[in-house]
């Protein structure tokens, strides 16, 4: 990740749960409905599979063009956020999941190519999004390739844009599929994938305060730690 950095496989992680758990029903199908947050409780948060501070990771590295770091970390970030969330779509379905929703139950719309907001299924809004970026990183205007190539005028707004739907699906998935997480053994990579975003995103201005206002409290709580 971070262009450069990978994080250790799902196997290296601890955990003092276990997988039937989740088919016996022990950790519940989701966290819809309940005001507490799990993932705020000190065994967790402490939890991470790397030690490297995190900053070390952002940081822009001497003689390193800014929009190229920028670009090599977004196509970095989605392939590990889009992994860890096909990881847990076995859980994340219609019926579990009728609407895209973050910390508080803030519910997340999609807006179509027409500007027109809908509300669809958490399943849906993602699979929307993961699309939106793949073709974004695929298009040689916006993420070229070739060298000599040069970016769009509007790429940084699109990177903010990408790293949006980043962030909204790791808060749905501490938010609704935290149990689920846990009992996989993923809540270290879980932490650590979602630090090391929100680190990088706070030191090139990828969000606004208002977008990261329903995981502060995570955010606070990792920041601590790290």
């Amino acid at each position: 990740m971070g262009g450069c950095h990978s994080y250790p496989s799902a196997t290296e992680a601890d955990s003092k749960s276990h997988p039937s758990d989740i088919s016996k029903g022990k950790l519940g199908i989701n966290n819809n409905n309940l005001e507490e947050r799990p993932y705020l409780q000190e065994q967790y948060v402490c939890q991470r599979i790397t030690q490297t501070h995190m900053s070390t990771l952002t940081a822009l590295p001497p003689g390193v063009d800014k929009t190229e770091w920028l670009a090599s970390n977004t196509v970095a970030f989605f392939k590990h956020v889009n992994l860890f969330s096909s990881a847990l779509s076995e859980f994340c379905t219609p019926s579990t999941c009728p609407t895209a929703c973050g910390p508080g139950n803030m519910i997340y719309m999609w807006t179509d190519d027409h500007g027109r907001k809908l509300k669809c299924s958490a399943p849906l809004y993602f699979d929307y999004a993961m699309s939106y970026i793949q073709d974004l990183l695929t298009d040689e205007d916006v993420f070229p390739t070739k060298t000599g190539s040069v970016f769009p005028t509007g790429f940084f707004f699109l990177a903010q844009k990408v790293f949006l739907l980043l962030f909204r699906t790791l808060a749905h998935i501490y938010w609704s599929h935290y149990r689920e997480t846990v009992a996989l053994g993923l809540q270290g990579h879980l932490n650590t994938l979602f630090t090391h975003l929100t680190f990088f995103c706070r030191q090139h201005a990828l969000l606004e305060p208002e977008d990261i206002e329903p995981m502060l409290d995570l955010i606070n709580a990792l920041g601590q730690q790290d």
